[in-house]
């Protein structure tokens, strides 16, 4: 039975799951047409942090698909004059038909999953980003041509900075779909062994490459590189020691000489042009980059037609 809520990418246990969900997207994006499926219907959009894509592209999913996005800030509600979790979400469970969140803490997540009656989705935390990697993964196969999952298995994939939510679920996917992922990061900001050991129930299986150095010589010959901010949304504190840390981990044209001659660059925005990707790749990337966000839309239409009935 499918889950209920999408949470992590391994709420999609499988990669069947995933694979009607990628071609779901690419079908919607090939006839760009509006569906009247969600009509009555209403999402409710509820931002801890600021947003760009994850807001309006859920908001222009569920309006091209029929049904109402309500915008949820939480200073703007109870919750922000301390009530609780468990009764907000049985409010909202009344209300609504399905709820994307986007928070700082996953634990919070969870919680509204536990005590909501209806879908949860999450629109990131400070563990995982699944939405985002959806559409990175239909970015991959749209732009090498791939008509199959099975087919991403030839292409080394490089995701290069802070090992944050964005690397999370990149690990997880890749698990999942047996894919060739190296994350390259500093020591001191690697993966953490208990999402590495998570991926361990399906790698024998899937024969997924999964490897994490701090070498940044691993981006050699590399399909797909990958990068994010260096400093994420509520870890401000730490922006001058990680801008240090980080910077030979810069994406710039000495990193891509060492890439394959057919690579593609992808970044999840916004960008700190300048930091973790320079401002002349930007602008020489930029078909990929904004294909990426772009993607979001088709992502999410398929992401909300999965799992709200």
């Amino acid at each position: 039975m499918a889950n209920k809520d999408l949470l992590s990418i391994y709420d999609l246990s499988n990669k069947e799951e995933i694979k009607n969900l990628l071609k779901k997207a690419f079908e919607l994006k090939s006839k760009k047409k509006y569906l009247d499926i969600f009509r009555g219907k209403c999402l409710g959009i509820m931002l801890e942090k600021p947003s760009t894509r994850t807001m309006v592209s859920f908001a222009v999913a569920m309006a091209q698909l029929g049904g109402t996005p309500i915008f949820l800030t939480a200073e703007k509600m109870q919750c922000s004059r301390g009530e609780s979790i468990y009764d907000t979400s049985k409010v909202l469970s009344k209300y609504l038909n399905g709820l994307m969140i986007r928070a700082f803490k996953h634990e919070d997540v969870l919680e509204f999953s536990k005590h909501c009656s209806i879908p949860v989705i999450n629109g990131l935390t400070d563990y995982e980003h699944p939405c985002q990697v959806l559409a990175d993964i239909m970015t991959v196969m749209e732009l090498f041509k791939t008509k199959t999952v099975e087919a991403l298995k030839k292409i080394k994939i490089v995701y290069i900075g802070d090992s944050n939510n964005i690397a999370n679920s990149l690990i997880a996917i890749s698990a999942i779909l047996g894919l060739d992922l190296t994350v390259i990061s500093p020591l001191e900001y690697q993966v953490k062994n208990e999402i590495l050991k998570q991926t361990l129930q399906y790698t024998p299986k899937t024969r997924a490459e999964i490897k994490v150095t701090s070498d940044v010589n691993y981006a050699k010959n590399a399909d797909v590189i990958y990068t994010d901010v260096w400093t994420s949304m509520g870890f401000d504190s730490e922006k001058v020691k990680r801008k240090k840390m980080f910077a030979p981990y810069q994406v710039n044209s000495e990193l891509l000489k060492i890439a394959s001659s057919n690579c593609i660059v992808l970044h999840c925005l916004p960008a700190l042009r300048g930091e973790e990707i320079t401002s002349d790749i930007m602008k020489k990337c930029e078909n990929s980059i904004f294909t990426q966000a772009e993607n979001r839309l088709y992502a999410q239409k398929a992401v909300l037609l999965h799992f709200i009935k």
